[in-house]
């Protein structure tokens, strides 16, 4: 935008030199090619009358006058006196000097001028209106031509320090007019980011100040709402983890207490959905941090957050006798932009569905790809896999798939991830992997190392 308004300002100035700079130039060179014609058409006049009259002394001052024309002087046969003067060649103008007694002016070309002005002045003999002859000047427009590129190039030279000039003003005029819009364009970049305190200043036209206003009292009250989102998830945390905790507690003891079968089995039931709530709530409570939790997205270690995962995991895989392998390499040590935490919960989602739904002695393999500004880590599991129409119902909270060791789990766990990954600025893809089961891709943006 800056470079928009410095192109049409300096276009504008120079529009206005053109139209004031470019008619002026064009009437100083009329006026130095009329004045320079006066004058040289004066001393032919004066030359003309001088060889007219014809007496001694005239001759001897039109041969003076000739002099000081270098030659340049020309009069015809016809004359008088100043025999050793160059005669003119015969053509229209000396033609009609002599029998029309019209003074003539050749310049040489009709653009502007040529090398030459010639000026054919008829010669009348003193007292009458008979032509006894012609004088003609030869007048090199070599200074005229010098003044000429003086004028023009002035002018230039001029118009060029004027558009220079203008061209800085206007850098500095279009950054003062555009401040107002780079802060409200920082403002947003930042809340993108998930930085909810940004604010713009209320500068610039009253326009500008409106629309920042507007602006920074929406994103108030957008961070007052997340807020108190927050605030609620941190309170519901605490209501509902306690009592379910004691729940838990007292349906222990009283199985503890009780010699029925009947009584100890239904207690034993009531336990189980108990522990299923707390997976549940815990579940809920960690979708609810994931929504509220907005913050900016940091240059994050990729390989040593996803070996570090797989470290954590590989015990519980060993347990069942499953595989954990990592594949794929990337030049040196790639970052990716996410916020601190959001890669580890991830990880751990998806690795802990795809060893529910991994047999026993099964692998799961972790393969990490970049590709342009993007890099992707994809979890490979030898489930069951999921058939489209489950693909599509995935991410949908509590659904729960088809898994081989029980169905446990609280059908949050993808829409974490996908919650997650959205906040980054990433995405996350389910497809069939090459040997059965299925593979999650978690696609995160690469953190350049010239700048995030």
């Amino acid at each position: 935008m800056i470079r928009q308004l410095v192109r049409s300002y300096v276009l504008l100035v120079a529009v206005a030199i053109a139209l004031f700079t470019v008619p002026v130039a064009f009437t100083l060179t009329d006026q130095l090619r009329g004045d320079t014609r006066s004058a040289v058409l004066r001393e032919a006049d004066a030359m003309a009358l001088l060889l007219g009259d014809g007496r001694p002394a005239s001759c001897q001052a039109l041969e003076e006058m000739a002099k000081a024309y270098d030659d340049e002087i020309q009069v015809t046969r016809t004359a008088s006196c100043a025999a050793d003067l160059p005669r003119p060649a015969a053509d229209a103008a000396l033609t009609r000097a002599l029998k029309e007694g019209t003074p003539t002016t050749d310049w040489g070309s009709s653009f502007i001028w040529g090398p030459e002005l010639e000026i054919t002045v008829p010669a009348r003999a003193a007292g009458t209106d008979r032509v006894v002859g012609a004088v003609r000047v030869v007048y090199s427009t070599d200074e005229m031509t010098g003044r000429l590129w003086q004028i023009w190039g002035f002018r230039a030279i001029l118009a060029v320090l004027v558009l220079g000039v203008a061209a800085l003003l206007g850098v500095a005029v279009a950054r003062r007019l555009t401040r107002p819009l780079r802060q409200l364009n920082d403002m947003a970049s930042k809340f993108s980011d998930g930085d909810l305190t940004a604010r713009s200043p209320v500068t610039g036209p009253p326009e500008t100040q409106t629309l920042a206003r507007t602006l920074n009292q929406g994103a108030e009250r957008l961070d007052t709402l997340i807020a108190a989102q927050r605030i609620f998830v941190a309170d519901a945390s605490h209501q509902l983890r306690t009592p379910l905790t004691a729940l838990r507690l007292s349906l222990d003891n009283i199985a503890d207490g009780v010699d029925d079968e009947f009584v100890r089995e239904d207690v034993e039931q009531a336990t189980a959905e108990v522990v299923r709530m707390s997976r549940l709530v815990s579940g809920l409570l960690v979708l609810a941090r994931a929504e509220a939790k907005v913050t900016a997205a940091e240059p994050l270690p990729l390989m040593d957050i996803v070996r570090e995962r797989l470290a954590v995991w590989r015990p519980a895989a060993d347990e069942r006798g499953v595989t954990i392998a990592l594949r794929g390499s990337i030049d040196g040590r790639p970052s990716v932009l996410s916020s601190p935490g959001h890669l580890d919960q991830m990880l751990d989602n998806v690795l802990s569905n795809a060893l529910e739904v991994s047999p026993d002695g099964g692998a799961i393999t972790v393969r990490v790809e970049a590709g342009g500004d993007v890099v992707g880590v994809s979890v490979l599991d030898e489930g069951p896999g999921m058939s489209d129409a489950e693909k599509s119902r995935a991410f949908d909270r509590f659904w729960r798939g088809q898994g081989l060791t029980g169905k446990s789990g609280s059908g949050l766990g993808l829409a974490v991830v996908r919650q997650l990954a959205t906040d980054d600025g990433g995405t996350v893809a389910l497809t069939d992997a090459p040997n059965s089961g299925l593979c999650v891709t978690i696609t995160l943006r690469a953190a350049h190392r010239g700048g995030g």
